[in-house]
């Protein structure tokens, strides 16, 4: 758990201009604001992280049926390693278990050391691979898969 204190909230439309901030720094093919924007508009579960009144961080996730998908979690550099990311993922899987979702699916990149060390600390499992899924700077880089069982 992080040291610091902090509070997790819903996003707003007004705070994309801060979330894509966070996306870029965290990131080295963030997502578009476009896309940020989609999901909000599509209802998914968008979550910012606040230390001290700032967005450090934020979450996306999307449930159907029994299955809940974490789609974008991203925290600003110089608050990784502070316990910021695992307690925004805490925050995610007590929300799908609140909607009684069975299982918690997330991709990561391949090179992501950091986040698959999160994930497989948390219970996460490595269920598979998508062979190019992410762009990189030498063509395509795979996914590893986790799945969690609630």
């Amino acid at each position: 758990m992080s040291k610091v204190r902090f509070s997790v909230r819903s996003m707003q439309e007004a705070d994309i201009e801060w979330v894509m901030g966070v996306e870029r720094l965290a990131y080295p093919y963030p997502w578009t604001e476009g896309i940020m924007r989609d999901c909000l508009c599509a209802g998914h579960y968008c979550y910012v992280c606040l230390h001290e009144d700032r967005i450090i961080g934020h979450a996306v996730m999307s449930i159907a049926a029994d299955e809940s998908h974490i789609l974008n979690i991203a925290i600003d550099p110089p608050y990784q390693k502070r316990g910021f990311g695992r307690d925004l993922l805490y925050h995610l899987i007590d929300l799908a278990r609140r909607q009684s979702v069975a299982m918690v699916f997330l991709e990561v990149r391949q090179s992501n050391r950091a986040a698959a060390s999160l994930y497989d600390s948390t219970g996460f499992n490595e269920i598979s691979r998508r062979k190019g899924y992410y762009p990189a700077d030498k063509g395509r880089e795979d996914a590893i898969v986790y799945g969690l069982t609630l």
